[in-house]
């Protein structure tokens, strides 16, 4: 019941997103504009806060981090040694490996506030703000290796400007005023209820019918794989409980709904990314269950 509980609100909000997006006439105006209010002010603001209050001490969360990104690296590496075995045309597969080692960022500091509160949330933070740029260089150059525009894209992310913000005010030891620390945690209370509500409302089951033996692997690799590396990893690494229980957390999150919007813009297989997404986001309810159950024996 615990695992139901901890799990049940937010997957509660992800439905509610599906039925608002089904059964209302809001237009798709109105769900591009709430994305980019929570991508560019919302998000940002909950990455700073947590990042800025999390005291940044490497030799113990340094772990964490390294299990982490060697985790993703290992997921990276499978999708690449997957690609001479299995049939696909080639941009179907090079559209669909960000599936297998993207996350899911809303979801990802949500089940963290709900997993161990503020101290939860800054280690999330902090995987969060070094695994997205190396997910966004291994999903660009899988979709087009030679992009000049590449270092330009990830300087101007908000996620990461926020991240780098909140490390370097961690870093300098400056105080948080209450006044901004007041308004950054409503701000960011906003982005995780509406993150999880956009989540839903992108839900998208069909394109799969060219790419099943595609399909199942990445998903294999996302929800299985990856968070089993990191787990293994954690162990080797000899992490304390709660940061093991993060980094295999942040591993076996599903994908990230952006990558839906990095397919179509780089003239990747939309559809098929997009049934990727929404089919891991649905299976996760299944796999999250068991990481959070094994964490505990």
């Amino acid at each position: 019941m615990y695992i139901v509980n901890l799990l049940l609100p937010d997957f509660t909000l992800i439905l509610l997103g599906v039925a608002l997006r089904r059964l209302s006439n809001w237009s798709s105006d109105f769900w591009t504009g709430a994305e980019k209010l929570v991508y560019f002010l919302l998000f940002p603001a909950l990455l700073f806060y947590s990042t800025a209050r999390t005291p940044l001490r490497f030799d113990t969360s340094g772990k964490m981090l390294v299990v982490g990104l060697l985790a993703l690296v290992g997921a990276i590496i499978l999708t690449w040694l997957g690609k001479p075995w299995i049939k696909a045309a080639p941009m179907d597969y090079e559209s669909g490996m960000q599936t297998s080692y993207r996350f899911n960022s809303y979801m990802a500091l949500a089940l963290a506030a709900r997993l161990g509160g503020e101290e939860a949330t800054g280690m999330m933070a902090l995987l969060i703000g070094f695994g997205v740029p190396l997910c966004n260089l291994a999903a660009v150059h899988a979709l087009a290796h030679k992009n000049g525009g590449l270092f330009k894209e990830l300087a101007r992310n908000p996620l990461l400007i926020a991240t780098a913000c909140g490390l370097l005010y961690s870093l300098l030891g400056l105080p948080m005023p209450e006044v901004a620390g007041a308004v950054l945690s409503r701000l960011g209370n906003a982005a995780l209820a509406l993150g999880l509500l956009l989540v839903g409302a992108g839900l998208h089951l069909t394109g799969v019918q060219r790419a099943k033996a595609l399909s199942v692997y990445f998903l294999a690799v996302k929800l299985l794989a990856l968070p089993t590396l990191a787990f293994l990893l954690g162990q080797y690494f000899q992490l304390a409980p709660a940061q093991l229980q993060i980094v295999v957390l942040f591993s076996a999150l599903p994908t990230a709904s952006s990558s839906y919007i990095l397919a179509a813009r780089m003239g990747g297989n939309g559809p098929l990314v997009a049934f990727l997404v929404s089919a891991g986001t649905m299976l996760s309810a299944l796999t999250l269950p068991f990481w959070l159950w094994m964490l505990q024996h």
